[in-house]
């Protein structure tokens, strides 16, 4: 005879604990032990895209100075435009109980200007955490959230264009946007040249806004190294960028 499930049993039901998944890269970090101690499940894999995945949504996690060498070494346009491949996605910027973000590796103004893009460009939220036992609450929260029967989408990598990757390296300038970052690779070319042309060539293209531009690319801390791209189509070039 089949066993009857008796309704009236007082048994409670074994909650299931929330999964975050994580990248296996991200294995030796504080943050995975925080979140066992928070009482998560966690299971590590090979993301091709983000650093933790929690209720279907994406979040890559960098530390301040991680984040300054990914904008240095544009790691970071790539890894944005993955991101959003998940219709609900974030950026956490984690450590700002130790280090100041508007000090060293890069200047402030190209910090700030690299966060307005991501916000308003890439259209990506950024939660600012003080150290890697907040970002786990942060995670743990997320997964522990009901969800709403949305699933992810399968995610990739993607290769910006030589021409898109100039784009975002000029919009992360003050009052640089796609339309003025757009006139200058097309009028200029290479950030080489735009880094060398003088304020008055600037002002025919973009006006007023050539004075502040100028004025960064120039600035007395600011040093531009340029290497062109073996393939050289006049476009593709990289960029270091150090205050």
């Amino acid at each position: 005879m089949p066993q009857l499930l008796n309704i009236f049993s007082k048994k409670k039901t074994i909650e299931q604990k929330p999964k975050i998944i994580i990248d296996h890269r991200e294995k030796n970090s504080l943050v995975v032990s925080e979140l066992i101690n928070l009482g998560c499940e966690i299971q590590f894999e090979q993301l091709p895209v983000a650093d933790y995945i929690a209720n279907n949504i994406a979040i890559e996690r960098k530390t301040i100075s991680d984040f300054k060498s990914s904008i240095i070494n544009k790691r970071i346009i790539s890894q944005l435009q993955e991101l959003k491949q998940y219709p609900k996605h974030l950026l956490i910027l984690e450590g700002l109980e130790s280090t100041d973000p508007y000090s060293g590796g890069i200047h402030e103004n190209a910090f700030r200007g690299f966060l307005l893009s991501i916000a308003l460009e890439f259209q990506t939220p950024i939660i600012y955490t003080l150290n890697e036992k907040d970002t786990a609450k942060y995670l743990s929260i997320l997964a522990n959230k009901k969800e709403k029967g949305q699933q992810a989408i399968r995610a990739s990598k993607i290769l910006l264009t030589d021409k898109e990757q100039i784009q975002f390296i000029l919009e992360g300038f003050p009052n640089i946007g796609p339309s003025t970052a757009k006139k200058l690779i097309e009028k200029f070319k290479t950030l080489k040249n735009i880094a060398n042309t003088s304020k008055e060539d600037l002002e025919k293209i973009i006006g007023k806004k050539a004075e502040i531009f100028h004025n960064l690319v120039n600035h007395p801390t600011a040093s531009f190294c340029l290497m062109a791209n073996p393939s050289d189509d006049g476009v593709g070039h990289q960029i270091t960028t150090a205050y």
